[in-house]
Formats: structure tokens, sequence, C-alpha cells
């Protein structure tokens, strides 16, 4: 069974939240987790996006988050899942139908 998954995991309190407030540290540290699982991924402001099985995914999740819990005292996910059987590659098809849709414009970009 094929999945997206937008994920964000974040430490909140403790050692792995700096003086200013900022988690950068811990989240680089989830997108390593991320990178070295293999699994076909990208990363945005907010969320990284994650193809792969089901159970490929949750194990993902479930380490990213372990990982971030052995640094603080509370631990934010959020995680939505997309499951469409037959359809591969949708970390980039997905986005390549809308470019289509829009004429070719690139997705994210504003005109300011």
């Amino acid at each position: 069974m094929a999945v997206l998954a937008a994920l964000s995991i974040a430490p909140s309190g403790g050692p792995a939240v700096g003086e200013d407030g900022s988690v950068g540290t811990a989240v680089a540290e989830v997108i390593g987790i991320i990178r070295d699982s293999g699994l076909p991924y990208e990363t945005n402001a907010m969320f990284t996006n994650v193809e792969g099985s089901l159970d490929e995914v949750l194990d993902l999740v479930k380490r990213c988050t372990e990982h971030v819990a052995a640094q603080a005292p509370r631990v934010t996910v959020v995680v939505k899942l997309d499951v469409r059987l037959g359809h591969p590659d949708a970390l980039h098809q997905k986005v390549a139908s809308v470019r289509r849709l829009m004429g070719g414009s690139v997705i994210g970009e504003s005109s300011g």
C-alpha cells in the first residue's frame, strides 16, 4: 500500500530547544533519520513529505518521534497520510499534475 505522508516532528521544551526557542538542530536530526531511511522525501518550510509503504512510513514516524523524545520532555507530531492505490511516485506526480493544470506555472512562487 503506497502512502504519501506529510510530517512534522519537533521537541517542546528541554535541552533540544534553544534559548531563543529554536528547534532547528532537532529537526535537522529528524531529517537525517528520514534521509537515511532511503525513502523518497522532500523538505519544505513546515513539513517533510515522505513516500513509502504504510509500514515503512509509520515505522519512520515512530523512530523519529523516539529520537526527539530522548531529548525533550514533550514532542509535537503532526502526520497527514494520503493512501492511494496504484499511484506510485505521488511525491512528484501530484505536483506535476497541478503544474500542468496551471499551464506550467511554478508552484509556490508569488508574484509580489
